[in-house]
């Protein structure tokens, strides 16, 4: 499910955007006819006893040994785990080396004790509600840099770096202390959801700001159909709606200010405040979807799909993963979160960048055949092999053949895009300080069930701020 580092501090690099938009619009083939979806010291070839390391040509820079096997862990959510399994048959099929397939939900519970015991996988991609944190294995020294996978050839263009071919700021959430330990793979959006059909045959227009939303709130709840449905078990979708609102309204200071852990990042934010305030008055009318806060992720966006509600918030996973529950005529349709009155940023900010974290752990048994194996997850060919399986984009630059057609869910987050043009944001707190992030998860949980009011919303977070920045190495995280 999955911003930047210090150095790109608006998500994707505000002046590259463009760049990313154009990108954007080669790979978006309008139509229909695919899927979609929804750490760390360094490391180093001495874990390998040399039984795995072949010698290193052009096309093999890592000396990825034929006859040799990888261990390769998938998370099966959103975007399944066919396009792995379609890589996997090609990296036989190429290098000769075989892989051992896992995918699965459970990331912690299958792959915890293989870190502890020092068995790990060879790459992982480590998702889901159930991931282990790249930040904690960072801290663990479990993870290994990928430097040297990032400053290889690229597969299309041995001219050109691997880093070099990448959307600018992708490789910002992966970082740890200045250094990339995590590959976020998949060029991801964030924000709200809704059926075009549903809309169609309300008369309801797109809305823009939250006054709008509220009153297709209204109308929707006097026919018994949900406001606003959220993934009860999983805050972290809530929070998308709420944090969403708090960048907006403030503009890139009020995320950055969460970010940086300033002692007013929540309690004296005007920002914060009135986001919070906002998505309180959704649950105060009874505006959400009745028994939404009980209810998992995909329990949630089933009822969704049955037009129990009418708006959801989620990452650009939702249509893959919902792809057996949405019926034909849907017509699903990405959203920006709509404005709150006297925001900084434009309706058409999204919150965007790279998501779907992949690790190569630091003691991996065949380290070069993980690196090349990374290394050409970052071609063309295996971008594609991506797109047509999971109906989603990777950070790859125009790294999807044009044939690819998307489905419609999909090409609205494409379109949405484009319009943001360089009015993307992304937090970094989720990556670089777990523990506080779930701490905001809690209270925003506490808030949707009216346990908690706003003000008590906004002490808690605050806290965890000032609890995560009493942590040494919280000052070698920085946002400018």
């Amino acid at each position: 499910m999955g911003s930047t580092a210090h150095h790109e501090v608006e998500g994707v690099g505000r002046r590259d955007l463009i760049k990313r938009s154009t990108a954007l619009g080669l790979v978006a083939v309008p139509g229909m006819g695919l899927l979609s979806a929804c750490a760390s010291g360094g490391g180093s070839d001495e874990s390998d006893d040399g039984s795995t390391k072949g010698e290193a040509s052009k096309d093999n820079p890592f000396g990825a040994k034929k006859g040799t096997k990888l261990d390769v862990v998938v998370f099966k959510g959103g975007y399944g785990d066919d396009y792995a399994k379609a890589w996997e048959a090609d990296f036989s099929k190429k290098l000769g080396i075989t892989s051992t397939h896992t995918g699965t939900q459970e990331i912690t519970g299958k792959l915890q004790p293989r870190f502890n015991a020092g068995n790990p996988p060879d790459i992982v991609d480590d998702s889901g509600a159930q991931k282990i944190n790249v930040d904690v294995l960072y801290r663990n020294g479990q993870l290994l840099d990928l430097t040297e996978v990032l400053d290889a050839p690229s597969v299309d263009d041995p001219a050109t770096k691997v880093r070099d071919t990448l959307i600018p700021g992708t490789l910002d959430p992966g970082m740890q202390e200045g250094k990339v330990v995590a590959l976020n793979y998949i060029y991801t959006v964030w924000g709200l959801w809704y059926s075009g059909k549903l809309f169609e045959d309300n008369g309801w227009q797109e809305p823009k700001t939250w006054d709008d939303l509220l009153a297709i709130c209204k109308d929707a709840k006097s026919q018994g159909i949900g406001g606003l449905a959220h993934q009860g078990k999983y805050p972290y979708y809530i929070n998308v709606a709420i944090m969403d609102l708090i960048a907006k309204k403030g503009g890139l200071d009020a995320m950055k200010a969460i970010d940086n852990l300033d002692p007013k990042a929540f309690v004296g934010s005007e920002a914060a405040q009135e986001a919070i305030e906002a998505i309180y008055e959704v649950v105060e009318k009874g505006y959400l979807m009745p028994g939404t806060n009980g209810l998992t992720h995909t329990e949630s966006q089933t009822r969704w799909n049955q037009y129990k509600a009418v708006f959801i918030t989620s990452g650009s996973w939702l249509e893959n993963e919902q792809l057996k529950q949405t019926p034909p005529d849907f017509d699903m349709k990405f959203l920006p979160m709509p404005l709150l009155p006297g925001s900084k940023l434009p309706f058409e900010a999204i919150r965007a960048g790279s998501g779907e974290p992949f690790i190569i752990p630091a003691k991996a048994k065949n380290l070069p055949a993980a690196k090349e194996f990374m290394r050409r997850m970052l071609s063309k060919e295996w971008s594609t092999l991506f797109a047509k399986q999971a109906n989603s984009l990777t950070i790859l630059k125009d790294g999807v053949d044009p044939g690819v057609r998307l489905r419609p869910g999909t090409q609205s987050t494409v379109e949405a895009s484009k319009a943001a043009g360089d009015n993307t944001f992304r937090y970094l707190y989720t990556e670089w300080y777990s523990e506080m992030g779930t701490a905001i998860e809690a209270a925003s949980n506490e808030l949707m069930a009216k346990r908690i009011q706003p003000k008590e919303w906004l002490k808690r977070c605050q806290a965890a701020v000032d609890k995560q920045a009493k942590d040494p190495a919280s000052k070698k995280n920085h946002r400018d």
